[in-house]
C-alpha cells in the first residue's frame, strides 16, 4: 500500500514534482498533468515517476456522463475518453469518475439514479468509454457514491458483470458508502465486506473520514482523517492484504497543514498495525 495526496505547491517540471512528493513522504500521486499535455511532457512525467518509485494512482474526470442534456453528455463522454487515454499514456493505475446523475446536480441525488434504466445507461457509458480507448495497462473505474451506482459492494459486482470488460476496475472510497447510522456505527464490516468481494480488482482508494452529527434528521459530514469514525485500523489492515501496492489517496482538504495532519494520522494507525505505507 502507498499513501499519496495532491501536490498543492507549484512545480515546474518532473524533477520539482518528484521533489515535492518526497518532501511530503508520498509514494503515490495524482496525475500531474492534464489532457492537454504534449506526448513529450506525459512521457517525461511517466519516466520520472518510474525512476523515483512513484505510483501515479489515478486520473480524475469528475463530470456527468449521464446528463439529460445531450450535448453536455456527449462532451462529458469525450472527456472521459480523453482522461482514460491519458491514464493509459502516463501509466496511471486507473482513470476514475462517478457514474453520473440524471438530476440537475452532476454528483447529487436524484430519484431516477437508482433505477434499472439508469443502471443500463451506466453500463452503456462505461462500455463505450473503454471500447473507444481500448486501454491495455490502465483501467476505467467508478468511485462509489451514497446515492448513485455503485452504492455498495454488491452493486459494484453487478456492474462489473454487466459491463463485462477486462479493463473495468474498482475504486474504493468507504466514506461515500456510509449512508446510514447502521452502516456508520459498523463501518469496519462494510470495509471488510467490500474488500473481501472486490479486493483483487481495486485500483485506487481515497482516504477521508466521516462524522454523524446530532441534529435531526440523519446528517453525515465528510471530515479530515482522524476527526471522524471511519475504522482506519480495519481499512489499512484489509488494504495491506491486497497485491500490487494499492494507492491510498488523501483528498478534499483545504490547506497543506490539513494534509500533513491527515497523513500523520494515517501513518500513525499504520505503524500501530504494522502496515507499510
Amino acid at each position: 500500500m502507498r499513501l499519496g495526496g495532491p501536490v498543492l505547491d507549484k512545480y515546474a517540471g518532473p524533477d520539482e514534482w518528484v521533489a515535492v512528493l518526497r518532501d511530503l513522504g508520498y509514494r503515490a500521486a495524482y496525475c500531474p498533468v492534464g489532457t492537454d499535455a504534449t506526448p513529450e511532457t506525459i512521457t517525461a512525467y511517466a519516466r520520472a515517476a518510474q525512476a523515483s518509485d512513484i505510483v501515479i494512482a489515478e486520473v480524475g474526470v469528475w463530470n456527468n456522463p449521464l446528463s439529460t442534456d445531450e450535448p453536455a453528455r456527449k462532451a462529458a463522454l469525450a472527456k472521459c475518453r480523453e482522461c482514460l487515454a491519458l491514464a493509459e499514456a502516463i501509466g496511471a493505475r486507473c482513470c476514475v469518475n462517478i457514474a453520473g446523475s440524471r438530476g440537475v446536480k452532476w454528483d447529487g441525488p436524484c430519484r431516477d439514479d437508482l433505477t434499472d434504466e439508469t443502471f443500463a445507461l451506466v453500463v452503456e457509458s462505461v462500455r463505450s468509454i473503454i471500447d473507444e480507448v481500448r486501454p491495455t495497462r490502465t483501467y476505467y473505474t467508478l468511485e462509489p457514491m451514497p446515492w448513485m451506482y455503485p452504492d455498495s459492494a454488491d452493486s459494484y459486482l453487478w456492474l462489473l458483470a454487466a459491463v463485462d470488460r477486462k479493463q473495468f476496475g474498482v475504486h474504493l472510497d468507504p466514506v461515500n458508502l456510509v449512508n446510514s447510522p447502521a452502516v456508520y456505527f459498523r463501518n469496519g464490516r462494510l470495509i471488510s465486506d467490500f474488500i473481501g468481494k472486490l479486493g483483487p480488482r481495486i485500483r485506487s482508494c481515497h482516504a477521508k473520514d466521516t462524522v454523524l452529527r446530532e441534529q435531526l434528521t440523519v446528517h453525515l459530514d465528510e471530515v479530515r482523517p482522524g476527526l471522524g469514525q471511519l475504522d482506519y485500523r480495519t481499512y489499512l489492515r484489509e488494504l495491506a492484504r491486497l497485491p500490487g501496492d494499492v494507492p491510498l489517496m488523501l483528498e478534499h482538504l483545504p490547506r497543506p497543514d490539513e494534509y500533513r495532519a491527515a497523513a500523520e494520522y494515517v501513518r500513525g494507525i499504520a505503524r500501530s498495525e504494522g502496515v507499510s505505507l
